[in-house]
């Protein structure tokens, strides 16, 4: 595995890519569901045709999109790869060059060199037919929501507890959350004087409990937070912070099956959300 797919970045593209292979997977075996039900005669006492996947065919695509989209994102200029909201406001060449929306043509020359089996294996299921609507065609808008999803003004931090399921520390879910500025507060104006971080990312927060929330600070002092420890993962490598964290409650190790797993999830609830939403 490279290590652009060991990023938040490859985690949306490949939920924004998988959403347009579903969509266009399920409607296709929908409308031919619709057709065959026009031209066959049934009996009363026929078996009703099901109009949901499997969980072994959710899974098979969840594998389909993961594949396609690995291969994809390998030949996506670094510069798209790696993309932030702090990397866009701070460069106005980024913007002109992907300026939004995409079309294909614009796709065509942004990755102008990709794997000759994604188009085959494409083609295969019918998603594009390499005539009217090809791999550019089908990234086009698949492009365009993964930067518009990376280029969008962070949240104030009280809009994104919903998103914490638990303390970002030990795990633990049935206790009360507080939210811990990854840069302190007190040294924000140091911090943007002295180039440490752009302005955007001031107010990045992560959420945890009141133990943990307590060490941190205990741990490092404002400044050295702010220069060293200003992502949940920069605190985690940390030996002493593993092991409180751990003491607490294990956290779960973000390895690439587990990671898989949640993308598995995800597309079998695109897959059952598409056949509700068309129905028989």
């Amino acid at each position: 595995m490279s290590n652009s797919e060991d990023t938040p970045q490859f985690e949306i593209f490949r939920d924004c890519l998988s959403a347009a292979i579903v969509e266009h997977m399920t409607k296709s075996s929908t409308k031919a569901k619709r057709r065959t039900k026009k031209t066959r005669h049934v009996t009363s006492q026929a078996a009703p045709t099901s109009n949901s996947q499997t969980p072994n065919d959710a899974e098979d695509i969840a594998d389909f999109t993961d594949y396609i989209a690995t291969q994809t994102f390998e030949s996506v200029p670094a510069d798209l790869q790696s993309l932030t909201h702090a990397t866009w406001t701070a460069d106005p060449d980024l913007q002109t060059r992907y300026a939004l929306p995409l079309t294909g043509a614009d796709v065509s020359a942004i990755v102008p060199t990709l794997d000759p089996d994604v188009a085959d294996s494409l083609t295969i299921y019918g998603i594009i037919d390499g005539l009217s609507r090809g791999v550019p065609e089908l990234l086009a808008p698949v492009l365009t929501e993964y930067i518009t999803a990376l280029t969008a003004p962070p949240p104030p931090p009280r809009a994104t507890r919903n998103q914490a399921d638990g303390c970002e520390l030990c795990g633990r879910d049935w206790i009360p959350l507080t939210y811990h500025h990854l840069i302190p507060r007190f040294v924000h104006e140091k911090v943007v004087r002295r180039g440490w971080h752009p302005p955007e990312d001031l107010d990045n927060v992560a959420w945890l409990c009141r133990l943990c929330h307590s060490f941190v600070h205990r741990f490092a002092g404002h400044e050295e937070l702010a220069r060293h420890y200003y992502t949940v993962e920069l605190l985690l490598a940390e030996e002493d912070v593993a092991k409180f964290a751990k003491s607490r409650r294990g956290r779960p190790s973000s390895s690439r099956s587990k990671r898989h797993a949640s993308h598995q999830c995800r597309v079998v609830e695109m897959v059952e959300s598409a056949y509700n939403g068309w129905g028989a």
